[in-house]
């Protein structure tokens, strides 16, 4: 698959990125090179390889789901600028 120039400046408008003509030239050329390497990926035949979720088989270390910190809300809240109900106060952003 090869893209044209004007392909190549349609999706930069679409992505709102402003290319010269010569950063056209050169996107469509970069452009080409990842669809040529998706086609060569695409044509190997992957019949009977199963699926896996990681390149690499890696066991992922497990640990026991225990609480490692001790409560420090109390101190968090006495030191913080403005806190109700537990809750901290901040100035509205948003209108």
């Amino acid at each position: 698959m090869s893209l044209s120039n004007e392909q190549v400046g349609h999706i930069a408008r679409l992505a709102r990125i402003a290319l010269t003509d010569a950063g056209i030239e050169a996107a469509r050329a970069k452009l080409d090179d990842i669809f040529e390497l998706i086609e060569q990926m695409q044509a190997v035949d992957t019949t009977g390889v199963a699926p896996m979720s990681h390149p690499q088989e890696l066991a992922a270390r497990l640990r026991p789901d225990a609480v490692t910190e001790t409560d420090r809300r109390d101190a968090f809240q006495k030191i913080a600028p403005q806190t109700e109900a537990g809750l901290y106060l901040v100035p509205k952003v948003i209108e």
